[in-house]
């Protein structure tokens, strides 16, 4: 089913989806659509939700520009013909996972019974667990695909549906466009297109999967490692606390303390505005349980907890590191207690180049990538002399071991605790260590900056924005010159294309691109200082003073391109 421009072909589409509809609340939300009409029916039903950085991701409401349960079965069973198509002479198997959102646990259900009303085995976890869990059971099971309903660290308005293929990795060209296809060529579906949820292809499995993931979990740390490390904990209302807690005991941690306000999964997220450990404000009843504990360390899991925010004491307060600074410290601490020179790490072409600088130290091989991790871990699963041992973007995701080919906040926050336990074990900190590193790479400082639109946002909209930076690229930022600007689009980079423009500036560099998760467009700044005899406090003055100004003169760009 297409939807097409003309106000009766859109009604139509309502109509029909209408129909089918099994959710009563979206079925009042339709009515009422098409009763008053205008922009509202064409912003719902005049288009559909693509595949973004992360998989389909949007707010829970009615229409195919919306998250609910007809598009979930509209989906779903377009990949159940495209992984049919892929296999040969057998039932294809896809295992389906879920977080603690309003209506996850339905959209997975639902998932499951298109799956094997079209002959697909299905297994689903049976109750809500971290994403890192599904990506891991996808290669363990031997499955041709993966289905993770979760939105992550989006609003608690939001829904998503996320896609692994058989090499446990997140969809990428041109299997996500085959999957559209197949949704617009295909029929809405009735309840009576789908299998019952006791049909024999459908299983139900959790605690198993989830040992044999906490196995996994507990060889990415030393095994006589060092282990004493007092560390706070918060799930920011997620379902990260059990599984992490879990995987601490089986590694010898002891127990993090618990933000108990944030600890149990609440799809309210009624702490916090946004459920996003990026987010200025979020951590805040962390620090103040660790100021309390005297703590050594914090650590946050986003919802899914396939993200981790790390926090030390600096200076007698708590100084929450920049995902680049925790992807560069855990990379130096994974080349340092290993060897080899066929050991690869990855980041993205929005992170801090100062990893690029870490590998050269270390003799290793180095590769940047477009954003996202489906993306960032390709280079480990297509080499085949190449052994990939971390790989890092700097939205606070973290690839720690080839069994999870995605961000696992899990087992980074092993190996984060015990690099902060080895240093403790010296009489060293973790600002000791990265202080070390700028020293020897100089100072890399970076910031985002963040335009963030409501969800009445349409894709054309971020597209014009896009076009109008293109079409008055600047030659100066701050006091900066820009010695060349590299179009993702269009430059022959060897990367795929994509909607991002890249800024080389002195000692520096600005990235411009519209999320891939969310409605915003994100801007990623990053200035240089080196170390000069020894005067790091100069250095980092230095660069936070031009970081400052960059960002100041990359707001004011892109207000004066969006006039502002």
């Amino acid at each position: 089913m297409t939807a097409t421009s003309t106000y009766e072909g859109i009604a139509d589409v309502a109509c029909r989806w209408l129909e089918v509809d099994p959710d009563f609340e979206t079925r009042v939300e339709t009515e009422q659509i098409l009763t008053s009409g205008g922009l509202e029916l064409n912003d719902r039903f005049g288009s559909w939700l693509t595949f973004g950085t992360a998989g389909i991701r949007g707010q829970r409401g009615a229409g195919p520009m919306r998250m609910n349960r007809v598009l979930v079965r509209s989906v779903s069973a377009a990949v159940a013909e495209r992984v049919s198509n892929s296999v040969d002479h057998r039932k294809p198997l896809i295992v389906v996972g879920f977080d603690a959102r309003y209506q996850s646990e339905t959209f997975a259900i639902d998932t499951a019974r298109v799956l094997a009303a079209r002959d697909v085995k299905c297994i689903v976890l049976s109750r809500p667990l971290p994403t890192p869990v599904l990506a891991y059971a996808v290669r363990e099971l031997n499955a041709d695909a993966g289905v993770m309903i979760t939105a992550s660290h989006n609003p608690a308005v939001d829904s998503g549906y996320k896609l692994y293929w058989s090499d446990g990795a997140q969809i990428i060209p041109p299997i996500d466009s085959d999957i559209l296809s197949l949704i617009n060529s295909n029929d809405l579906l009735s309840d009576a297109d789908l299998a019952q949820s006791d049909n024999p292809l459908i299983s139900y499995v959790s605690d198993e999967i989830v040992d044999r993931y906490l196995n996994m979990a507990s060889s990415v740390v030393s095994a006589n490692g060092p282990r004493k490390v007092e560390t706070v904990y918060t799930a920011l209302h997620g379902v990260g606390s059990s599984t992490l807690l879990s995987a601490f005991q089986r590694t010898g941690f002891d127990a993090p303390i618990m933000v108990a306000s944030q600890e149990h999964p609440d799809p309210d997220f009624p702490t916090v505005e946004f459920p996003n450990p990026e987010e200025n404000g979020v951590l805040d009843e962390a620090f103040s349980l660790a100021s309390r504990k005297e703590a050594d360390l914090v650590l946050a899991n986003d919802p899914d907890a396939d993200r981790l925010a790390v926090a030390v004491p600096d200076n007698n307060v708590w100084r929450k590191l920049t995902g680049d600074e925790v992807g560069c410290l855990l990379a130096e601490y994974l080349l340092t207690r290993d060897s080899g020179g066929d050991r690869l790490v990855v980041t993205s072409v929005v992170s801090s180049r100062l990893l690029a600088q870490i590998a050269s130290y270390h003799g290793v091989h180095y590769v940047e990538t477009l954003t996202g991790f489906k993306w960032i871990v390709r280079p480990g699963i297509d080499s085949q002399s190449h052994r990939f041992v971390f790989g890092y973007e700097e939205a606070l995701g973290y690839s720690v071991s080839e069994q999870v080919r995605d961000k696992d906040g899990i087992t980074a926050a092993l190996v984060f605790s015990e690099l902060a336990a080895s240093l403790l074990a010296d009489g060293r900190t973790v600002c000791d260590l990265l202080n070390d590193l700028w020293i020897r790479h100089g100072v890399h400082r970076t910031g985002l900056v963040t335009q963030r639109f409501e969800h009445s946002w349409t894709e054309d909209r971020i597209k014009t924005v896009m076009k109008n930076l293109r079409g008055d690229l600047p030659t100066v930022l701050s006091d900066r010159s820009v010695n060349s600007v590299i179009d993702l689009k269009r430059s022959e980079t060897g990367l795929p294309p994509t909607d991002a423009l890249v800024f080389e500036v002195d000692k520096g560099r600005v990235v411009v691109r519209p999320s891939g998760t969310e409605a915003m467009v994100k801007a990623y700044v990053e200035v240089v200082e080196p170390v000069v005899e020894g005067a790091l406090s100069v250095a980092k003055q230095n660069a936070d003073r031009e970081l400052s100004k960059i960002s100041k003169s990359v707001i004011r760009l892109l207000n004066d391109r969006w006039g502002q």
